[in-house]
């Protein structure tokens, strides 16, 4: 029998605050974090602009020494995770550490250590090569730091499946506590890339926003939509066994009750053209859960802003949730936050959970005029304020990579969901 999971704590590093009341409270207020890249001169790009996080002392969340010895993706993952390791009231202490787990996942880890090294061996030469240069890059750093700072010594995994690794990492740390591997899981993503290489290369996929207007760059479904904006950050939440997290005396945000994952099996960027993997996770997940479309009051959407991404989704939605997509209300974190990659659905999570909590639907900022074929309720010009009870959050990574999580308002004296193996 699949034991049930709930979340306790959450963590964020985003480029609208640096911690959860930060962040949420800049989501309720409509604030757009995309602004001039600051990172790198861009007078020889064509896109000038990113969401940055801003305002960030690693030596302020973490201790200092270790903190030299990680990249920007690795810190924020770290920052993140102590905060929700703190939100959730834990002392690792008391708790059995083989049964404490990690798994949160970067699509990418640090290109800036690459170019910065590749620049030594070209004018310095290879014996010069930072000695820390391969931990520092790797993408299991993060997931590896957090482990090291917080005394986790459970599974400690890290899930690389591009934009989809934050989403698959929190739906791997559930499955783990569902089936007895851990009591303890922090989950989530990480990512920091808005360096040179990284706006390049997306830039020659033609998938990032060429905007000037910070306001009008990242309009997820808007028929003007010209491509994502390129962010940064964390977002991390402490998943625990219900019975765990009820023995000692922690506060719960929701239950997370499913959890599906597919491949498009069709082309190495774009999505499946009729979403029929992404509506597939979508579909696992509520199978799981035990609920009917017409349940879901919410979904938090993938939303990046490219032409394609967000036609595809629409029809995949269509597909999942067939009459009843005309009635749940849609909405893309991304018009404020830009496209953290890996860390996306790390973030996009913990908007989920905060959404529940306050029931607080946030507006699709920027957007003004959908797509015609981009037809459903994506919570334009306004937020929406209602009672939630089954929340839902997606996302799709190059590969074909689709995910999707189900979140439940928590209720004590709620029946668990029915025992399925998927």
């Amino acid at each position: 029998m699949k034991r049930r999971v709930v979340v306790t704590g959450l963590g964020a590093v985003t480029p609208v605050g640096n911690t959860v009341p930060e962040f949420w409270d800049s989501i309720r207020k409509g604030r757009v974090g995309i602004g001039e890249i600051t990172k790198f001169d861009t007078s020889d790009y064509k896109v000038k602009l990113a969401a940055e996080v801003k305002g960030f002392a690693a030596r302020e969340r973490m201790d200092a020494k270790a903190a030299r010895r990680m990249e920007p993706f690795a810190q924020y993952a770290v920052a993140a995770a102590y905060e929700a390791y703190e939100d959730a009231g834990l002392d690792i202490e008391k708790e059995d550490a083989f049964r404490a787990g990690v798994i949160v996942g970067s699509g990418i880890g640090s290109l800036s250590e690459v170019e910065r090294e590749y620049d030594r061996i070209s004018t310095r030469g290879p014996s010069k090569v930072n000695p820390l240069m391969v931990p520092l890059m790797i993408s299991n750093m993060a997931a590896g730091n957090i482990s090291i700072q917080l005394g986790f010594k459970g599974k400690c995994t890290n899930v690389v499946t591009a934009c989809a690794s934050g989403t698959h990492c929190i739906g791997d740390a559930f499955r783990a506590i569902q089936y007895d591997d851990a009591d303890i899981m922090l989950a989530g993503g990480t990512e920091s890339c808005i360096c040179p290489t990284g706006v390049a290369g997306f830039t020659a996929l033609t998938a990032l926003s060429v905007s000037r207007d910070p306001l009008r760059a990242s309009i997820p479904f808007d028929k003007d939509r010209g491509g994502f904006v390129l962010g940064e950050g964390a977002g991390i939440a402490v998943l625990e066994e219900l019975e765990h997290a009820k023995n000692r005396g922690a506060r719960i945000y929701a239950e997370l009750i499913g959890y599906g994952a597919t491949a498009d099996a069709y082309h190495i960027t774009s999505p499946a053209e009729d979403g029929n993997g992404a509506a597939k996770a979508m579909q696992l997940a509520m199978k799981e859960g035990g609920i009917t479309p017409a349940q879901v009051d919410y979904i938090n959407a993938h939303g990046t802003g490219t032409h394609y991404n967000d036609l595809f989704e629409t029809k995949a939605i269509k597909s999942a949730f067939s009459e009843a997509a005309e009635s749940v209300v849609i909405n893309s974190t991304k018009s404020m936050t830009g496209h953290l990659l890996g860390a996306a659905g790390g973030i996009e999570f913990v908007v989920c959970v905060k959404s529940i909590q306050d029931g607080f639907i946030h507006q699709t900022m920027g957007t003004k005029e959908t797509d015609a074929e981009c037809d459903l309720n994506y919570a334009v010009g306004a937020p929406v304020e209602k009672e939630l009870h089954y929340v839902m959050t997606d996302s799709l990574g190059f590969g074909g990579h689709n995910a999707a999580l189900l979140l439940k308002k928590y209720e004590d004296s709620c029946t668990s969901a029915p025992e399925r193996i998927l």
